[in-house]
């Protein structure tokens, strides 16, 4: 992984269609065709924290947001604006524990195949060198 990224705060709405409230990548560090690395600092506002914890729903959005992330990055890459994505399913889906507000999570996506607009991923979140989430995930991105 890149130890400066490629995308930081706001540059990211280059490569992923949400906005605030519900943004849920901070930095984008780097990519290949077929793996990207992606970050978020929890902070207190998060609309998915609770108790100095970020919940379930934000770690899916988040891995969900990377996903969006890598793919609008392709998108920027030929100079197209980032489209929407669905998450068709989640597989697998461990939780080791909640991130407290003020970490950073590291997430890393590994395409493992793609057919007909599907995207299938690993993901695996870490704080540091703990994993603290993994899980696989389809991803459908809308074409218009």
């Amino acid at each position: 992984m890149k130890t400066s990224p490629l995308f930081l705060g706001e540059e990211l709405f280059k490569l992923i269609p949400q906005r605030m409230p519900i943004v849920m990548v901070d930095v984008f560090y780097d990519a290949t065709d077929t793996e990207a690395n992606t970050g978020l600092t929890v902070t207190a506002d998060n609309l998915f924290c609770e108790n100095n914890k970020l919940r379930e729903p934000g770690l899916i959005e988040h891995v969900a947001q990377s996903a969006a992330a890598f793919a609008g990055y392709d998108t920027y890459r030929q100079g197209l604006v980032p489209k929407l994505g669905f998450i068709g399913e989640i597989k697998k889906f461990k939780i080791h524990r909640l991130p407290l507000t003020g970490e950073c999570l590291h997430t890393h996506l590994a395409v493992l195949g793609e057919a007909a607009g599907v995207t299938l991923l690993a993901a695996e979140t870490r704080v540091n060198d703990e994993i603290i989430t993994s899980c696989q995930m389809k991803i459908f991105i809308k074409n218009d």
